[in-house]
């Protein structure tokens, strides 16, 4: 495709997104489209069916969901991929299942990006990458990450020394990187 045509097909995806129509925009991925989203409860979702299932426990739970681009697209110069920036906004209306969060009534508005790659004129990945705790403390109304200097963000910190101290003195700390078991 060419970046005239993925501009064509990111419109056609938030389109029949905007108006619900989820078999038209199913109809928009590869059979076995592969859709990595940092809020879906067990990622990644393959396949048509696994997709169909998070957009309807999705738009389920936040009936009013609403996407926005923020300009501009980013596409490759082979048209075999785009990053789509966005602002998302929605109010937690219902049940959100899985994992089974009740609903709470709070609008939510936090931003974000989508990479997609495609294949054949379709979406064959999709990548959804946010930061998770910014809604999740909207929907709270509670601030997850304490705040610079904050009892809280010294007790976080003691405790971490705590967990490195121990860690060393057991000779599983490692300066260059994580664990492996």
């Amino acid at each position: 495709m060419n970046r005239t045509e993925v501009a064509e097909r990111v419109e056609a995806i938030l389109r029949a997104w905007d108006t619900r129509d989820i078999p038209g925009f199913l109809a928009l991925l590869t059979p076995d489209v592969y859709w990595h989203d940092l809020g879906m409860p067990a990622p990644p979702a393959v396949g048509r069916e696994a997709v169909r299932c998070f957009c309807d426990s999705l738009l389920h739970a936040f009936p009013d969901f609403h996407v926005e681009i923020r300009a501009p697209l980013c596409i490759a110069d082979d048209g075999s991929s785009c990053v789509i920036p966005w602002t998302i906004t929605a109010t937690h209306a219902a049940s959100l299942d899985p994992p089974g969060f009740a609903p709470t009534g709070r609008r939510i508005r936090f931003s974000g990006f989508d990479y997609l790659q495609f294949r054949d004129g379709l979406v064959a990945r999709i990548e959804t990458r946010f930061d998770p705790v910014e809604p999740i403390e909207q929907l709270l109304g509670w601030h997850v990450r304490p705040p610079a200097g904050s009892w809280r963000e010294r007790c976080l910190v003691w405790v971490q020394r705590g967990l490195a101290a121990w860690l060393r003195a057991r000779g599983t700390a490692r300066p260059d990187g994580p664990q492996s078991n």
